[in-house]
């Protein structure tokens, strides 16, 4: 492999493995790492274990970096405590290389401000121990890419949906019941309007992000390829119109554990549920209009997200 030019990309959960599959899928040398060894990784893609927390094994495993992707994730109820850590030795490992950092990110930083459209200029309102987090980790990318320490960019996501991913609301609360005619699990207020990201699509942007050659696409936050958002209740109907019968559909209008989320993870996503008695429409159109990359329709997205549940027995 060419260690001058490696796409190192960190973290192996849905969102790692998709973007390193992405990466090789356009003939890039990719590394992919993780802090457990990686058994699924595509023909030609590197692996190599590391605790990317730890500045110096952040710093020896992104060796030839041309751009590091950031999608390590940790146990929800561990993020406040970890994640800063984390994201102060990945951003010295990119300075000290002199690579790329294209970070995964969320919309927690925006709180409940104006959900109707959310667009990169939407105001950081969040008043949620993990929204204030994530604020101020971006604050801190920013910055050092403002002072020239690190080039750093940012893709935001809405919750993910499609393969591989289990944790997410549209994810194994909800396909393996609608696959077996059992009650699939929605959260909050299924009426309103809520955006969902197709992993793919998301794993594509920010692999363009790091492959660009736009100065201007750089130190800035840039919203993922997403479809304009529709209501959960519309998300179900389109899955039953794809199964050719009703879905059922269990509500949980309160952060209360069940079977899929327990008690630890609902006690953390609490603060969270505000985003399931909102609106949440994430608006991707500049990234579309400056890239040429359009989001999956969500009949496709869904379509092939239920035949990857079917392939795991959901």
């Amino acid at each position: 492999m060419n260690t001058k030019n490696v796409h190192v990309v960190l973290g192996a959960g849905p969102a790692g493995s998709t973007i390193a599959e992405q990466l090789a899928g356009r003939g890039l040398s990719v590394r992919h790492v993780n802090l457990s060894p990686i058994e699924d990784a595509p023909q030609g893609v590197e692996t190599a274990v590391a605790d990317v927390s730890d500045p110096a094994q952040a710093r020896a495993v992104t060796e030839g970096a041309a751009a590091i992707y950031h999608a390590v994730n940790v146990p929800y109820h561990l993020q406040v405590d970890l994640m800063p850590g984390i994201g102060r030795a990945v951003l010295a490992a990119a300075a000290h290389h002199g690579a790329r950092l294209v970070i995964l990110d969320t919309l927690y930083p925006y709180g409940e401000a104006d959900g109707d459209a959310i667009t990169e200029q939407t105001p950081w309102a969040a008043t949620s121990r993990k929204g204030r987090l994530r604020a101020e980790l971006d604050r801190m990318y920013l910055d050092a890419h403002r002072r020239g320490e690190a080039e750093v960019v940012l893709g935001r996501s809405a919750d993910f949906y499609g393969p591989r991913v289990l944790n997410s609301t549209l994810g194994a609360a909800f396909f393996p019941g609608a696959l077996a005619g059992e009650p699939a699990l929605g959260f909050g207020d299924l009426s309103l309007p809520h955006s969902y990201s197709y992993i793919p699509d998301i794993a594509a942007g920010l692999a363009t992000l790091g492959t660009t050659d736009r100065a201007d696409a750089l130190g800035r936050v840039w919203h993922l390829p997403t479809v304009p958002a529709v209501s959960t209740e519309r998300i179900h109907e389109l899955v039953a119109d794809l199964l050719g019968r009703p879905v059922r559909t269990q509500v949980l209008p309160e952060p209360t554990p069940n079977a899929v989320f327990d008690e630890q993870f609902m006690a953390e996503y609490a603060e969270m549920f505000y985003q399931h008695r909102i609106a949440q429409n994430m608006v991707s159109r500049p990234f579309e209009e400056t890239f040429g990359q359009q989001p999956t329709p969500l009949a496709d997205g869904l379509r092939t997200t239920l035949e990857w549940y079917r392939g795991q027995g959901g």
